[in-house]
């Protein structure tokens, strides 16, 4: 594995060709979209509306702030899912890059992930304009907020971790595709997305020790909208977790990955 970082590292203009790549992805997803970019911030606030109607409106929930709760859940989420389920397939959409060409097949991961950073960010903006300016509930910010770059980085490295994984397990059985789909919705409603943190522990005692993005996103909401540091144990755990997956997804993607052209 170390041989495989430090192999990637020693290439010149890596850095450059990524960033461009990943421009040229985020350009092409809303190209042929009348709204463009609009796309971006219209789909979590859509999930919004839908999530407060049901949640807010008819069941009552009495969280506070529940639109932010949802707001800052949901990117946090949608990020997990575009950058797992959108890399699937990468090595076979995408093989004329590296097999042409000197490109190494991780700069495809990260370079689409950092598109889907570049939507993440635009949706994380309207998120602190949303809950600064027109929630009526909201505690305002504090410096904890700055704990949100940590944490955001600990979610690049277990969706590009997965990312590795999956793709490279599609290229003996494609299954996986529908597999994961089914895993991903079952994961949504296993996640603090919608419930209040009290109910989701008394209902799943540890599990947001077991769910890593459970983790995530209860960290998220604490240091944008409680005004608190992160619990420092469940970061650990939940970068612990990161680490290990990007482990094994290195380690799979060289032993799969070396014949995927000729397999796909």
């Amino acid at each position: 594995m170390l041989q495989i970082i430090k192999g990637w590292f020693g290439g010149e203009n890596k850095f450059e060709r990524i960033w461009l790549l990943a421009k040229i992805e985020f350009k092409l997803r809303y190209y042929e979209n009348k709204l463009g970019l609009l796309w971006a911030l219209l789909k979590p606030i859509m999930d919004i509306c839908i999530y407060y109607v049901v949640f807010k409106v008819i069941m009552k929930t009495d969280v506070p702030a529940f639109a932010s709760f949802l707001f800052i859940g949901l990117i946090l989420w949608n990020f997990f899912v575009e950058s797992t389920t959108g890399t699937i397939q990468i090595l076979q959409t995408k093989k004329y890059l590296y097999e042409y060409s000197n490109m190494n097949k991780i700069e495809l991961y990260i370079s689409q992930l950092f598109s889907n950073s570049i939507g993440f960010f635009f949706n994380f903006l309207m998120f602190l304009i949303f809950y600064n300016f027109l929630e009526k509930e909201s505690m305002g910010m504090s410096l904890q907020a700055f704990w949100i770059i940590p944490i955001f980085i600990n979610l690049f490295i277990l969706s590009l971790g997965i990312a590795l994984i999956l793709s490279s397990i599609y290229i003996i059985a494609k299954d996986i595709t529908q597999i994961w789909q089914v895993f991903v919705s079952l994961l949504f409603f296993l996640s603090p997305i919608l419930y209040n943190l009290r109910v989701f522990k008394d209902a799943l005692p540890t599990f947001h020790y077991l769910n890593p993005i459970a983790g995530i996103i209860i960290n998220g909401r604490r240091v944008m909208m409680e005004k608190m540091p992160p619990d420092y144990g469940l970061l650990a755990w939940d970068m612990v977790y990161a680490l290990f997956f990007f482990s094994i997804g290195l380690l799979v993607l060289n032993k799969l990955g070396a014949k995927a052209a000729e397999k796909l």
